[in-house]
């Protein structure tokens, strides 16, 4: 299958596979013409390779992922696939608590604000 067709079926683009290719994520043929040449199997690597990104891996935490690719469901994962997941889930959560500050910090300074505005019988400012 060409590029164009295993973007359809995987719900990417040509660049993302392109660059996953050049990443070592997949591999192609080539025809006489010189247009990329996918194997059907590359169907399923692709669609895992799109839900690990989508669950916050990077390309090269996917990297240890090559073995177990190509099936339609992974198998237990690896001591070294476990590291690289939990590793990423840290980084997830220092994120969503530097969020989660700079969002109460907001709400605080917003509060103050309209409170300071009460008090002085000014209106606050319109909001949207």
């Amino acid at each position: 299958m060409r590029i164009g067709e295993l973007a359809r079926a995987t719900g990417t683009t040509a660049r993302a596979l392109r660059h996953y290719e050049q990443a070592g994520l997949i591999g192609s043929g080539r025809a006489a013409n010189g247009y990329r040449v996918y194997e059907e199997s590359a169907v399923t690597r692709v669609r895992n390779i799109r839900s690990l990104l989508e669950a916050g891996f990077t390309l090269e935490d996917v990297r240890p992922f090559l073995g177990c690719l190509d099936q339609e469901a992974f198998g237990p994962p690896s001591a070294g696939a476990l590291r690289i997941a939990r590793d990423r889930l840290a980084v997830l959560e220092r994120r969503i608590a530097a969020q989660a500050e700079t969002r109460d910090r907001l709400a605080a300074a917003i509060a103050g604000a309209e409170a300071a505005a009460a008090a002085t019988g000014a209106a606050p400012a319109p909001s949207g």
